[in-house]
């Protein structure tokens, strides 16, 4: 199992917004595409894709099953609907969107169902999002060791996830960060502002160096195309240790989503 690095967050674009974001960071050389069930952008994602001319097999695209879908009865029926939106066969990743504790799905139902979907060929890889370390334990319980692909959760310079991150990766379970500019916050960051300046780089590619030599995984969105490409220049960034440790003590606990009935108790 492999996930890309580094692709293009589609999270609050819709209609021609997200069809433009991500038909532009595919022109710029992005091949990796994140979305979900409840964006409501997936047939926009799957336009992009489609008028792209970029091979099927040089895509890697990613969605996630929304709390509605979780019943067994559900999720495999939903995840068809959306790859008929996405206008693709198959997803490369498929997650589970939140762990939603209050929703009265049992997770051990929605995970084998999860993994029914992988084992119909509707995704190549499954995985969850939103998850603290007992309910991945348990996730795992479900499919078994090695299934999970990766967690993707929030992470930036103020929320650095280090408990959970580290658990992750003794799993071998990649870790996809999520939010990696806190919302635009870290880019008034005074510490994060003189790295920058020392690289001659701007503030949002720090941040996602320093999660990418973390070995995390990004997916930073943006209208923009001159913010999509140089968010891209991110991957050539090297950070020294002084960078890297004047980053870590940025950690503040700031987390920016956890929605009630939705989110887990965090580590």
């Amino acid at each position: 199992m492999s996930i890309p690095s580094f692709g293009v967050g589609t999270f609050r674009l819709t209609g021609q917004a997200a069809v433009d974001s991500v038909r532009q960071a595919l022109e710029l050389g992005y091949r990796a595409v994140d979305t979900a069930q409840i964006y409501g952008n997936e047939a926009d994602v799957g336009q992009a894709l489609a008028e792209s001319g970029v091979a099927r097999g040089d895509l890697f695209v990613t969605t996630k099953i929304w709390t509605a879908n979780y019943p067994a009865d559900k999720l495999v029926h939903s995840l068809r609907e959306s790859l008929d939106k996405l206008r693709t066969d198959y997803v490369d990743l498929t997650l589970i969107h939140w762990p939603a504790p209050g929703n009265g799905v049992p997770q051990p139902e929605f995970m084998a169902a999860l993994a029914d979907a992988k084992a119909q060929g509707l995704t190549r890889q499954i995985g969850v999002s939103n998850f603290n370390i007992d309910l991945t334990r348990q996730a795992i319980d479900v499919v078994g060791a090695g299934q999970i692909a990766t967690n993707q959760i929030e992470l930036s310079p103020y929320l650095q996830n280090r408990k959970l991150a580290a658990f992750l990766q003794e799993q071998g379970i990649a870790v996809t960060s999520y939010m990696t500019l806190a919302y635009g916050k870290v880019l008034k960051d005074p510490v994060l502002a003189r790295i920058a300046d020392k690289h001659h780089a701007t503030v949002a590619q720090v941040a996602l160096a320093w999660a990418l030599q973390l070995g995390y995984a990004v997916i930073p969105s943006s209208t923009r195309r001159e913010n999509l490409a140089s968010n891209l220049l991110a991957r050539d960034l090297k950070l020294d240790d002084a960078d890297m440790a004047a980053i870590a003590a940025l950690e503040r606990n700031g987390r920016e989503v956890s929605p009630d009935g939705l989110a887990p108790q965090w580590d």
